[in-house]
C-alpha cells in the first residue's frame, strides 16, 4: 500500500505519522550549509533527500539547480534527472512534489523523484544527502518493518524511532568528503535508542555541527517534537565540532556557534555539558551518594492502594510515595500503601502467617500469575518485580519525579517508600542530602540536566538515574560553613532566586 495513512496511522491532530513538513527557510539554510548553491557549478553534484513529502527541499533543489545551470551553460533539467533523487512512500504526497516541479516547467522522470519506500530500495551513492526523514515512534512501526528494520540495520536499538535507520542508510550512501544535514527530533543524540547511532557517527564520520531548535518553529505545523539540525561528513573525525541555539528560524543566518569537544564514543555528554570536562567537579555517586529508582511491582492496582490497612496485616504495609504527590512544589500524600511481600532478609514471607493478606492475594491470585516475574517462578507467585528493601522506608532520601515541573527538590527524612515513577538519592545525612538537593535546585544543575537530557512535552527536563549519575557539582565536603548554612536555610524557604545567586558567587570565587 501507498499511503502512510494504512501504514502508521493518525497523529492526535489529525496529520499522519511521519509528517511533519519542513519550513522553507530551514530547508533554504540546510541546503546552504550543504553547499548546494546556485553560486556553484551544480551539474556534477548529485544529491538524496530520502523522504520528500510534496516536495519542499525537491523544489529549492530544481530553484537552485535552474539558477546555477544559467551561471555555469548546462542543461538544468537533464541534471536534475540525472543527479536529483527524491524518494516518497505516499502517493498522494509524491504527486504533489510531482505537480510543484510541473508548474515550475522542471522535466523529472519516475526514475528520479521516486514512489517507494526508501529503506527497503536500492538506492545508488551521492555526494549530499538532505532532508527532514519520517519521525515514526517505535510503537507505531507495524511488524514486517520492525523485523526488517532489526535485520537489516545495526543501529536499530532498544525502542528506535524510524528515523534512525534513515540516518544509517543515508550516511552508508555518501561518496568520501559526503555531507549530510537532517533536521529531526533531537532525542537520538541523548538517549539510549540513538547509543548505536552515535557511536557509528563518532567512529566513522565527521561531525561538523549541531543547532539545536528546541526553541525555534523549524516546522510548518506546532509539533511536540524537540528538532536539531546535525550536518555530518564522511570524513576522517575531528577535535571538535560547532554548536549552536536558535530561538526563532529568523535567526538562522546570524548563528553564533561555539566549539564543542568531539565526542569519540556512544556517550555523547561532553558534546553538551561543558562543565563534564571541569575535574574539579565530582558526579553525585562519587560523593558517596547512591542513586535508584522507586519499586516496580507488575500490579501496582493489588500492591499499592489506599486500601490495604483495611485488608492485610499493618506489618506488611508502608507509605508510598507517588509523582502525584509531589505537585506544585509541595509534598501531599494521598494515602496510598504499598503492600511489601517480603522479610528483611528479602525472602517471601510465609502467607500462613498472614491470614488477612493471605486472602488478599489469593483473591488476586490469577491476574497475578499471568505476570512474566510470576511464571518465572511460579511458587513466588506473589512476588514484586522489583525486591523491597524495609530499611529504605526510614533512611532519608531526596524524592525526584520522572518528570515534573517542579522548581523544588523534596527530601523525605524517612517517612515514605518511593514507587515506580519517583527516583532517590540516599546516603549520608538529611543535612548533606538537603545541601545536595539544594544544588539540584539550581540553574548551575538545571542547565546541566537541560543539555543532557531530551526535554519533554511542556519543556521539561526528566530526572533519571543515568542522566543524575551524568551531574557534576562542586565536592559538598568542602562547601565553608557559612555557605552551608545560607544554603540549606534558602533550601528549607524555597528562594530560589537567592539560591541561585549563592551557588553562582561560590562557583565564581571559587573555581574560575
Amino acid at each position: 500500500m501507498n499511503s502512510n495513512d494504512s501504514i502508521y496511522g493518525l497523529r492526535s491532530n489529525g496529520g499522519l505519522h511521519g509528517d511533519v513538513y519542513t519550513s522553507p527557510d530551514v530547508a533554504r539554510f540546510m541546503l546552504d550549509k550543504v553547499c548546494y548553491t546556485e553560486d556553484r557549478d551544480l551539474s556534477f553534484v548529485r544529491i538524496l533527500e530520502p523522504s520528500c513529502g510534496d516536495g519542499e527541499f525537491v523544489v529549492e533543489i530544481a530553484r537552485r539547480l535552474m539558477i546555477s545551470a544559467k551561471r555555469f551553460h548546462f542543461n538544468a533539467f537533464e541534471v536534475f534527472q540525472k543527479n536529483v533523487r527524491a524518494y516518497e512512500i505516499d502517493k498522494t504526497k509524491i504527486e504533489k512534489c510531482r505537480m510543484r516541479l510541473y508548474q515550475m516547467g522542471v522535466t523529472f522522470s519516475e526514475q528520479n523523484i521516486i514512489e517507494a519506500d526508501f529503506l527497503k530500495s536500492h538506492v545508488e551513492k551521492t555526494d549530499i544527502v538532505v532532508g527532514n526523514p519520517p519521525y515514526i515512534r517505535y510503537e507505531n512501526i507495524p511488524m514486517d518493518m520492525l523485523l526488517f528494520c532489526k535485520h537489516t540495520f545495526p543501529t536499530f536499538h532498544y525502542r528506535c524511532d524510524l528515523y534512525v535507520p534513515f540516518f544509517e542508510k543515508t550516511l552508508s550512501l555518501l561518496y568520501p568528503e559526503g555531507k549530510h544535514c537532517f533536521i529531526c527530533s533531537n532525542r537520538w543524540l541523548k538517549n539510549e535508542y540513538g547509543k548505536k547511532l552515535r557511536s557509528l557517527i563518532a567512529k566513522k564520520f565527521k561531525l561538523n555541527f549541531i543547532l539545536n531548535l528546541e526553541q525555534a518553529d523549524a516546522f510548518q505545523e506546532e509539533v511536540l517534537a524537540y528538532p536539531a539540525i546535525t550536518l555530518i561528513t564522511r570524513e576522517i573525525p575531528n577535535e571538535s565540532f560547532e554548536y549552536a541555539e536558535c530561538e526563532k528560524v529568523s535567526d538562522l543566518n546570524n548563528l553564533h556557534f561555539s566549539n564543542r569537544k568531539t565526542p569519540k564514543t556512544s556517550d555523547w555528554t561532553v558534546a553538551f555539558n561543558t562543565i563534564a570536562v571541569n575535574p574539579t567537579f565530582l558526579t553525585i555517586e562519587q560523593q558517596g551518594f547512591k542513586i535508584g529508582i522507586g519499586v516496580a511491582t507488575g500490579a501496582d492496582s493489588i500492591f499499592i492502594s489506599r486500601n490495604l490497612p483495611q485488608q492485610v496485616e499493618s506489618e506488611l504495609i508502608m507509605p508510598g510515595i507517588n509523582a502525584k504527590d509531589l505537585r506544585g512544589d509541595c509534598l501531599n500524600w494521598q494515602g496510598e500503601y504499598l503492600l511489601n511481600p517480603y522479610n528483611s532478609d528479602g525472602s517471601l514471607v510465609n502467607l500462613k502467617d498472614y491470614p488477612r493478606a493471605s486472602a488478599y492475594l489469593e483473591s488476586h491470585k490469577e491476574r497475578l500469575t499471568s505476570r512474566h516475574v510470576a511464571q518465572k517462578s511460579p511458587s513466588r507467585w506473589y512476588k514484586t518485580i522489583d525486591r523491597i528493601i524495609p530499611t529504605l522506608l526510614s533512611q532519608p532520601k531526596i524524592l525526584l519525579p520522572d518528570l515534573s515541573g517542579n522548581t523544588y527538590v523534596f527530601v523525605d527524612d524517612g517517612h515514605f517508600y518511593p514507587l515506580h515513577n519517583i527516583y532517590y538519592i540516599v546516603g549520608h545525612s538529611s543535612i548533606q542530602l538537603r545541601l545536595l538537593a539544594a544544588f539540584l535546585m539550581s540553574d548551575f544543575i538545571r542547565k546541566q540536566l537541560s543539555a543532557i537530557t531530551n526535554h519533554m512535552n511542556g519543556g521539561f527536563p526528566r530526572w533519571q538515574s543515568q542522566h543524575l549519575r551524568k551531574l557534576r557539582l562542586p565536592d559538598l565536603n568542602s562547601i565553608p560553613a557559612d555557605n552551608v548554612q545560607e544554603l540549606l536555610s534558602l533550601y528549607e524557604n524555597k528562594d530560589i532566586a537567592s539560591l541561585n545567586s549563592v551557588v553562582n558567587n561560590y562557583l565564581a570565587m571559587t573555581f574560575n
